[in-house]
């Protein structure tokens, strides 16, 4: 058998890539007092309080694709620092319903903002965020995200 190594299997391509765009985005954000994490949760909470929904702790796990308990310690920290509030649902009182404060808001687009300019640069080779090939590149990662987790499970 040769010495040669094999080419990367894309899973661990997938991987890498998403560890360089974790730490991109953290020292991007870090003087925000952010980390990718945090931005995830803040993005995501703009995004569907823009589409008039308050979410639960739970409905933004499941959007951020983020674990419950996780989503939980980081809101926690989130509102202690100001920038998210945390009410009781009135519909369920085991649930948390999660909303961005004025200062949240104020941070999260300024983050955008940051992330967005830090992803043009990092899509460059593929035309950068409005690029043709970037809109295939993220179709395809859209296709792969929407296979399940147990793909041969009856859902």
């Amino acid at each position: 058998m040769s010495g040669a190594h094999p080419d990367p299997t894309p899973g661990f391509l997938v991987w890498r890539l998403s560890m360089k765009w974790r730490v991109a985005v953290d020292r991007a954000i870090g003087p925000l007092g952010l980390t990718h994490a945090q931005y995830s949760l803040l993005a995501s909470l703009l995004d569907m309080q823009q589409a008039r929904q308050q979410p639960s702790q739970r409905q933004l796990a499941d959007h951020t694709g983020l674990e419950p308990l996780y989503v939980s310690k980081l809101a926690r920290a989130l509102e202690a620092a100001g920038l998210v509030a945390r009410t009781p649902d009135p519909a369920d009182t085991r649930a948390v319903r999660l909303s961005l404060t004025d200062q949240g808001r104020e941070v999260t687009h300024r983050a955008i903002e940051i992330v967005q300019q830090r992803m043009d640069e990092l899509l460059a080779p593929t035309g950068g965020l409005d690029g043709a090939r970037t809109k295939v590149f993220a179709r395809e990662l859209a296709a792969l995200l929407d296979v399940p987790l147990n793909p041969s499970a009856k859902e």
